[in-house]
């Protein structure tokens, strides 16, 4: 720590103006009752004693300071605080309690921060764990039994293989999603832009989910006349998108339910995309960590529904990768609407 020493003349100031005016005091009247002599030499002598208090003060009592604030910049140093560590020291006692202060401020949102990261870090550990492990679990448990004698059986062995296939293929789901949601966090995101047709997007999305909502008995509601409507993005990464929020509203669906894709016009050249369903809904506690890494609201019946838990993070990081938003409403037990932005052809 490069130390330079900034120096106060507050305190050595008034000292000296009080020892000055109390000797000068005191000398005036002892001069005034007893020797009778020129009031020039009480002024002569306030100078003096004002001059020799000034340096002797300000020498001593800064050092001693110094030296004691000093030890705290280099104790804080030891903190690898940079901003503590360029600064040089002073002995003026506000400025230093205003620097402490903005320290110990720094540091107590620095160690929030850290602590907030170590949560989140161990919570998506576990959770990367238990995606993991039961596909994982699933497949060496069909392998052991094929192992064990299954094996004669030809029948047994296609379900067993078949059925290990499945637990494989939920794995490279996993891995797939992971691989890119790593790479749009870090920014290695290749946009493709182009200009499409989002109705058309949406028609296909539909057409490929429309077994998957029949099973729950869910009806996905588009209005076919929408005339086509031009906008500029990645339309690959686009209909993964659609794909994620609507299959997101299919799952946490409820029976005989619906689930309606519309498209308004904005401002500036703007086009929202709303997915709305009238599905379970989402408690308000929940909401603004809906777009975590594998963080699920159901904790048991999500992972019953199958997927990576990846989904909405996905959908987070293209969109922001399209210098656009994602907006999330709901309420619970009535259903939810996701909304997203996207600019619009001229």
């Amino acid at each position: 720590m490069v130390i330079n020493f900034k120096k106060s003349y507050k305190f050595a100031v008034k000292s000296a103006t009080y020892i000055t005016l109390f000797s000068s005091g005191v000398l005036f009247l002892f001069n005034y009752f007893f020797l009778k002599s020129n009031p020039l030499f009480v002024l002569g002598f306030a100078s003096i004693v004002y001059i020799f208090s000034f340096f002797v003060l300000q020498y001593r009592v800064e050092r001693f300071i110094y030296r004691r604030v000093k030890k705290i910049y280099d104790d804080v140093s030891l903190l690898e605080n940079t901003s503590f560590r360029n600064q040089p020291v002073t002995t003026d006692m506000a400025t230093l309690t205003r620097e402490v202060q903005k320290f110990a401020r720094d540091k107590k949102l620095e160690i929030e921060t850290l602590k907030i990261r170590e949560e989140y870090r161990r919570e998506f550990l576990g959770n990367v764990s238990h995606e993991l492990k039961t596909p994982l679990f699933t497949v060496q448990g069909y392998l052991l039994t094929l192992l064990d004698g299954a094996m004669d059986d030809k029948n047994i062995r296609k379900k067993y293989l078949q059925r290990a296939e499945k637990g494989v293929e939920r794995l490279i789901y996993i891995v797939k999603d992971l691989d890119m949601i790593t790479k749009l966090e870090v920014g290695d995101i290749n946009l493709e832009l182009s200009e499409f047709n989002i109705v058309d997007v949406i028609q296909n999305v539909f057409e490929l989910l429309e077994m998957r909502a029949s099973k729950k008995n869910i009806s996905l509601t588009f209005d076919a006349k929408y005339k086509p409507i031009k906008v500029i993005a990645d339309q690959e990464k686009i209909q993964q998108v659609v794909t994620n929020l609507v299959m997101n509203s299919i799952k946490y669906g409820k029976q005989g339910g619906t689930t309606e894709v519309s498209i308004e016009d904005l401002v500036n050249n703007k086009v929202i995309i709303r997915v709305t369903d009238n599905g379970e809904g989402i408690e308000k506690q929940h909401i603004s960590r809906l777009f975590e890494r594998f963080y699920r609201v159901d904790k048991s019946g999500a992972r019953s529904e199958g997927g990576s838990g990846l989904g909405l993070a996905i959908v987070k990081h293209i969109i922001e990768g399209h210098k656009e938003k994602i907006y999330v409403e709901s309420q619970f037990g009535i259903g939810s609407e996701f909304s997203f932005t996207l600019e619009k052809t001229k």
